[in-house]
């Protein structure tokens, strides 16, 4: 579902209170202002909140929620997010370090499969961005990509 920018918590919050199953992906992130610095949680996605919708009364009651604009829909088609996607972002919300959401296109590079560490079983590719090394795993169907720090000896080279 899509909301108005910064409604994503209290779209969730609300959504657990009518007993509809929703997931807000959040990471830590660093803010800084003129005279404090302190650690909040971030939308992963902002504007994006996971639901799912077990009846159209939880579809109806869904979109009667403040803050919410529409579903994400795929022409006529409310978009149908699998779970083994869900799986790979909740992987990623909870272990991942350094977390960072994209919509730029990157040029494909090399690539690698996650053989150690919770995301372990997902293939992704190497970026090279201000001179380091992240990993970016694509995440297609939102049209973001998702960009962590790992160390080396956790990825496996795919022969061609």
């Amino acid at each position: 579902m899509y909301t108005r920018p910064r409604h994503e918590k209290t779209v969730s919050r609300r959504l657990s209170e009518l007993n509809i199953k929703g997931y807000l992906p959040v990471t830590k992130t660093l803010r800084t202002w003129c005279d404090r610095k302190r650690f909040i949680e971030a939308p992963l996605f902002p504007s994006y909140v996971f639901v799912y919708l077990e009846s159209m009364l939880h579809y109806n009651s869904g979109l009667d929620i403040e803050g919410v604009l529409h579903y994400v829909r795929f022409g006529k088609e409310v978009v149908r997010v699998s779970e083994s996607i869900i799986s790979n972002i909740q992987l990623i919300a909870e272990h991942g370090k350094d977390v960072e959401v994209s919509s730029e296109y990157f040029q494909p590079g090399q690539q690698l499969f996650i053989q150690r560490g919770p995301l372990t079983g997902l293939s992704c590719e190497i970026v090279r961005i201000n001179g380091g090394q992240k990993i970016l795993i694509r995440v297609n169907l939102l049209q973001r990509n998702l960009l962590l720090t790992m160390p080396a000896e956790d990825l496996l080279a795919i022969s061609a």
